[in-house]
């Protein structure tokens, strides 16, 4: 298993880490499988998606914006019940295909690190999955 540092800068904000889990990917040396990247955090996600226009990840976080919103009568005492329920809706874990030692994604997608409450240092783990 590998594991990546991902520093944000917003409170909310998608940054694409596909780089980052290609090269852990790599480190492991699989060929065929899967590759299982996982945020062990209770306000941030990890999803794939878009990476080509940033204008989509502005669109993502602003419609999750409004179906959440960061005031509302919650009761969790920390004032960041909205991330918590974001980082829910987002998940916390992707299984990615793997083939020839790369990551099978579509020709626009990237891998997304999902802040919800930063900025904040967020893990990333990563864990090469090996196929029959």
């Amino acid at each position: 298993m590998e594991h990546i540092t991902v520093k944000s800068g917003q409170r909310m904000e998608m940054m694409d880490i596909t780089p980052q889990v290609a090269e852990a990917l790599a480190k492991s040396g699989l060929t065929r499988g899967a590759c299982l990247v996982y945020v062990p955090h209770t306000t941030a996600g990890v999803t794939v998606n878009e990476g080509a226009d940033p204008d989509v990840r502005l669109d993502i976080l602003e419609c999750l914006s409004k179906m959440v919103p960061r005031k509302a009568p919650y009761r969790h005492r920390e004032g960041n019940s909205d991330s918590h329920i974001l980082a829910t809706l987002v998940g916390s874990s992707q299984l990615i295909p793997v083939e020839k030692g790369k990551l099978l994604l579509g020709t626009w997608q990237r891998v997304f690190l999902c802040e919800f409450d930063g900025p904040r240092t967020r893990s990333v783990w990563v864990q090469a999955l090996e196929g029959c």
